[in-house]
């Protein structure tokens, strides 16, 4: 019998793809300042990252103002959070397998 082994997903699968997503999957809608304070990355680093995810279709991004403050605001997409399980999945199975 052939098992298949587990496949992260290669667009997630670094770890600052990987805080900035589990920070989103935590909320509908997060303010790109907590994401940022959240995960632990820098400004350059969430905007580098959030656009990589955007232009993958797993993240979401909307511009609006707060008074006159410019901000943003991200969200994952359903196909964000499909891929972010299936990816914590196959990471779990890779712990699995080496536990055996």
């Amino acid at each position: 019998m052939t098992i298949d082994p587990p496949r992260p997903d290669p667009v997630i699968n670094t770890t600052t793809r990987l805080s900035l997503m589990a920070v989103l999957a935590a909320a509908q809608e997060v303010e790109f300042g907590p994401a940022r304070d959240a995960s632990g990355l820098s400004d350059s680093v969430v905007s580098k990252q959030a656009t990589a995810l955007e232009t993958a279709g797993y993240l979401a991004m909307r511009k609006g103002h707060v008074g006159r403050r410019p901000r943003t605001w991200l969200s994952l997409t359903p196909t964000g959070r499909r891929a972010l399980r299936n990816h914590i999945t196959a990471l779990r199975r890779i712990v699995d397998l080496a536990n055996e």
